[in-house]
């Protein structure tokens, strides 16, 4: 907990530290994810289903990508605490505990849930799970490594890379030989190319919904525009977080459509992954839209040109 968390912990009375503390954690996962609200109601409301939400879906993803099979929890693996601060403090403190007969659990502390890393919080939610669910400690770099592979579009950029480095290097990753690589080469990708109809469907998914019905952005919108997100993301974590989820949707989009769709996919994946770090500012997060924007018109042209030959 930090200086700035303690300090407005000592400021309350005993009644409201015990009353926080009575607050009924949320529980994912089959028993792996919990998290606590060590904070004011209005908070609680704010904040700790997304965060829940957003924790239990890394691990979900990471199950299902990984073919891990899930496993009931007596006791939780990753405790998520969420703090009371409401300045910009985007502390994500991650620490490995033990339990009584030794058996190991991570807790997670965000003291201002508004402002968090969420990166952070990702790679800190990756380690915790490979702890709970394998008994496995892995450093950060092992953690970004496994998380892009939950990410179709990474995870193909990642095996070009492999390829690349054993062709030109010799090089061998783990694990792999040359029988593995000379299969590899002979995987064809054949370009493909985004109907309009495939145009017209990824473009009606670009706007952003709250993950549970009843609790709109900001307070009072059902859904955003990823333009008008740029400006609520500043004041809205949950904003941030529909923002993490919208990637995953959108990715599916790139794949075997041709080279300037799954650019245009992408470009859309950098902005809404800059918008749910909170690090930029809404110019540059403007341009990077229009940038994206610009690119799946480059799509439509395309579509144009060849309907006009």
């Amino acid at each position: 907990m930090t200086v700035i968390a303690s300090v407005l912990l000592l400021a309350l009375t005993r009644a409201e530290i015990i009353e926080r503390f009575k607050t009924p954690p949320v529980t994912h996962c089959d028993g792996l994810v919990q998290v606590f609200a060590d904070c004011p109601a209005d908070m609680r409301r704010e904040y700790q289903v997304p965060v829940a939400s957003y924790v239990s879906d890394i691990c979900d993803t990471l199950y299902k990508t990984l073919m891990i099979k899930p496993r009931q929890f007596k006791e939780p693996g990753i405790i998520v605490h969420i703090g009371s601060v409401r300045t910009n403090v985007t502390d994500v403190i991650s620490t490995v505990d033990r339990r009584a007969g030794n058996g190991r659990f991570t807790r997670i502390r965000l003291p201002a849930p508004a402002y968090s890393d969420m990166e952070a919080l990702r790679i800190a939610t990756a380690k915790a799970f490979f702890l709970s669910v394998a008994g496995e400690e892995i450093d950060d770099a092992t953690a970004v490594s496994r998380l892009r592979l939950t990410d179709p579009v990474l995870r193909v950029a990642d095996e070009r890379s492999d390829l690349a480095r054993w062709r030109d290097e010799g090089v061998f990753s783990s694990g792999k030989d040359d029988e593995f690589y000379l299969m590899q080469q002979r995987k064809v990708l054949m370009p493909g190319k985004a109907s309009r109809e495939d145009v017209l469907t990824f473009a009606s998914r670009l706007r952003l919904y709250p993950a549970y019905y009843g609790t709109p952005f900001c307070g009072r919108y059902s859904s955003l525009s990823f333009d008008e997100a740029i400006d609520a993301s500043q004041d809205d974590m949950i904003v941030r977080l529909a923002a993490v989820r919208k990637v995953s949707e959108l990715l599916l989009y790139g794949g075997g459509r041709g080279d300037k769709m799954n650019l245009a996919v992408q470009a859309y994946g950098y902005f809404l992954t800059e918008v749910a770090k909170g690090e930029k500012t809404p110019d540059d997060l403007r341009n990077m839209l229009s940038a994206a924007e610009q690119k799946l018109k480059d799509v439509e042209d395309e579509n144009s040109k060849d309907d006009n030959r």
